[in-house]
């Protein structure tokens, strides 16, 4: 007998400007007391700025920007013989997503002393380029899972 409860799938809406599911995911992530509008608005002027900058499009950047932060491992610990061991565990395309869109947010979030659609328009663009915050996350959990291989015949 499972020791977690089921966990349903969630309806998420894709955004209302694009028709994008991945925007509308991370919409969610921004969405701080409900205020979805508030938060695509911040979500679109980020793409503004990118394509202001960069002369790209907003959204081929975004999408660049997740699928380089997205890891391929992960590490779990493994509780074996009364020792806690790091076991590192290839990721599934769903968490993979929901993990560097997760990076991506504290990233930005992070930072100080800008508007929240200019700190996320950085990381994006930080992100395609692969540099910035979240990029250094994701580095930093591959060369720990790294580091822990030997233990992978726990999984």
């Amino acid at each position: 007998m499972p020791r977690r409860k089921r966990i349903f799938k969630k309806n998420i809406k894709p955004d209302a400007k694009f028709g994008n599911l991945l925007i509308g995911k991370f919409v969610g992530y921004i969405m701080k007391e409900g205020k979805r509008t508030t938060a695509e608005r911040i979500m679109y002027d980020s793409f503004d700025i990118i394509h202001e900058r960069t002369k790209k499009g907003g959204l081929n950047t975004f999408e660049q920007a997740i699928k380089n932060v997205a890891p391929l491992v992960e590490l779990k610990s493994r509780r074996v013989g009364g020792a806690n061991y790091q076991v590192p565990i290839p990721v599934s395309g769903e968490r993979r997503t929901t993990l560097a869109m997760r990076w991506i947010n504290v990233a930005a979030s992070s930072k100080k002393g800008k508007c929240m659609a200019e700190k996320l328009a950085d990381e994006f663009i930080d992100a395609s380029n692969k540099t910035g915050a979240a990029m250094k996350k994701r580095d930093d959990v591959h060369r720990m899972a790294d580091a822990n291989k030997a233990f992978a015949h726990f999984a």
